[in-house]
């Protein structure tokens, strides 16, 4: 699953699914159509292929990408010629793209402690140093990570790292009902930081989910009752803001060990616990 998110709000735009074995650059071809020319692309180096800045450069769509770590790049700008055609491109799609693209090097060091990266190389497709300085480019991919905690407001807060459906068409269906039920939190948190006057960063999305669950028996049929109820929803939701952690770390780790007991491998009424697990 490839996610198009909006940096400044959360907003889950458009998303494309296919098998594990497909890689991620033809999905992103598949949200270029969501894309508006001015705007920006902020990635990872897994989306930094030709094809995709390319066709985002004909489009009118700047990037901000970190560069591929098999890529040796020196200088301050690079003239990336058109490689040999993938088979994931048509000829006529690949013909239409220019034979070279120019990109702008911007290099930076991390010297937090406990990040594991000691350099970050970035290509752009933002030329102009003085609107747009190497600090500032350093600091928009810095939050980039943004949008690993928004996938994990999808799978964990909401639930989606277990899927319940068993066919395809289900669970293309799953997904699509767990993505409007993040953009609906979503916009009930820019509502309340914009009635409260608080910074959408500092809102909780899993305390959001959690103030929701609470107050939806209070909302009354009467329309004045739903309202009152919905003007302190909002202010319930904006009073707790979460601290600000300048440069915490998110490690990708369990909080939850698995329990010692055996897998469930055959239906309920067959299933015979062995003698070594039968006293757990």
């Amino acid at each position: 699953m490839v996610g198009l998110f909006c940096l400044a709000t959360g907003r889950l735009v458009r998303f494309a699914l296919e098998s594990w074995k497909a890689h991620e650059i033809p999905l992103a071809r598949q949200l270029i159509g969501w894309m508006e020319p001015g705007e920006i692309v902020l990635a990872d180096r897994g989306f930094c292929g030709w094809g995709l800045i390319a066709l985002l450069q004909r489009k009118g769509v700047d990037v901000v990408m970190r560069a591929h770590q098999a890529r040796k790049l020196k200088g301050r700008r690079m003239t990336w010629a058109r490689p040999p055609r993938a088979e994931t491109w048509t000829p006529s799609l690949w013909a239409e793209l220019p034979a070279e693209i120019v990109m702008r090097i911007v290099r930076f060091r991390v010297e937090v402690r406990g990040f594991r990266t000691q350099e970050v190389v970035l290509v752009t497709t933002l030329f102009d140093d003085k609107t747009y300085p190497d600090e500032a480019l350093a600091a928009l991919y810095r939050r980039r990570w943004a949008a690993e905690l928004y996938f994990r407001d999808i799978k964990t807060t909401l639930g989606l790292d277990v899927l319940r459906c068993q066919t395809p068409e289900l669970v293309r269906k799953e997904v699509w009902l767990q993505a409007i039920a993040y953009n609906l939190v979503r916009a009930l948190m820019l509502e309340a930081a914009w009635t409260h006057g608080v910074e959408l960063e500092r809102l909780s999305f899993k305390g959001t989910v959690d103030s929701l669950r609470q107050w939806t028996p209070l909302f009354a049929p009467s329309m004045f009752a739903f309202k009152r109820a919905r003007e302190e929803l909002l202010r319930v939701i904006a009073a707790d803001p979460v601290p600000l952690r300048p440069n915490r770390s998110e490690p990708r780790a369990r909080k939850r060990r698995p329990k010692p007991y055996q897998m469930l491998t055959r239906p309920r009424h067959e299933m015979v616990v062995s003698a070594s697990r039968a006293l757990k």
